[in-house]
């Protein structure tokens, strides 16, 4: 299959509103924080529409501020200056969004079904209705008949599929993940890669992605920003026009498009940094 047919179906338009579920909008926002006697400005100012269903990746070298503004927009912390508005509110913390880590922070103690239930009692599912979301959202995550191990009798990858599967218990319109691959070896990576692509376009969430990866950015997003270094503001804000559907990674990732996408991408990242 040639790259043209590949790359085929484009992202269509997401829509503007502003104030539907899983929408994201950042009016003019600066966080600071305090370091010794000085002020020290992390991020902003930023503005920033997130329309609901895209899948928005911020990428920036380390120290630009993605993470500030993942936590901004899961309600985590509040901007010093400006406003977030997720759905039209304030966002509010374990509520607005399900947030996926750098690393799974499961519970140890806990059995894999455990960990699922726990994410299923907070987010309100009647008990006897559990054990059938249990087994949907491991099946979304490949990850059947392991619900009665241990989290340490899991590989790092699977235990990172475990807190995808616990953050989308909840069924949050809005999906954020702060570079939840970056521990995990290149293979391990690029399958959970596929895993994320394939569920956010099941589900239809708005999703929000941090990394520093060019080839992740591009292979991921509907649209990605590029942060400059810190204070980190916006210095490119690009739309993917790559498909969304059923799609052969290995294809995608060869087709001419996403190497000319990766390219712009890497160098804007370069060039912000300076």
């Amino acid at each position: 299959m040639s790259s043209s047919e590949v790359l085929g179906t484009a992202v269509g338009d997401s829509g503007t509103d502003s104030s539907r579920a899983g929408s994201v909008r950042l009016d003019h926002v600066t966080h600071q924080y305090r370091r010794g006697g000085e002020t020290v400005t992390a991020v902003g100012p930023v503005d920033l529409t997130v329309p609901a269903g895209e899948f928005l990746v911020l990428v920036g070298a380390s120290g630009c501020g993605k993470s500030t503004l993942l936590r901004l927009i899961a309600g985590f912390e509040r901007p010093t200056h400006g406003s977030v508005r997720v759905s039209g509110a304030e966002p509010r913390p374990g509520e607005s969004a399900g947030v996926v880590f750098q690393t799974p922070r499961l519970f140890p103690w806990r059995t894999v079904r455990g960990n699922i239930d726990l994410a299923l009692r907070y987010a309100g599912v009647n008990r006897r209705q559990r054990p059938e979301r249990r087994a949907e959202l491991l099946a979304r995550v490949g990850l059947e008949g392991t619900g009665d191990r241990r989290t340490w009798e899991i590989s790092g990858g699977q235990r990172q599929r475990v807190a995808i599967a616990r953050a989308l218990a909840a069924e949050n319109p809005l999906f954020l993940l702060d570079e939840p691959f970056a521990a995990l070896d290149a293979l391990t990576r690029e399958r959970l890669q596929e895993d994320v692509r394939q569920v956010t376009a099941q589900t239809g969430r708005t999703t929000v992605f941090v990394t520093h990866s060019a080839d992740e950015a591009v292979f991921l997003g509907s649209r990605i920003v590029v942060l400059t270094k810190g204070p980190g503001t916006v210095a490119l804000d690009l739309p993917i026009p790559l498909p969304r559907g059923d799609v052969d990674a290995e294809e995608l990732r060869n087709a001419r498009e996403f190497t000319e996408l990766r390219a712009e991408v890497s160098h804007a990242v370069k060039a912000a940094a300076v």
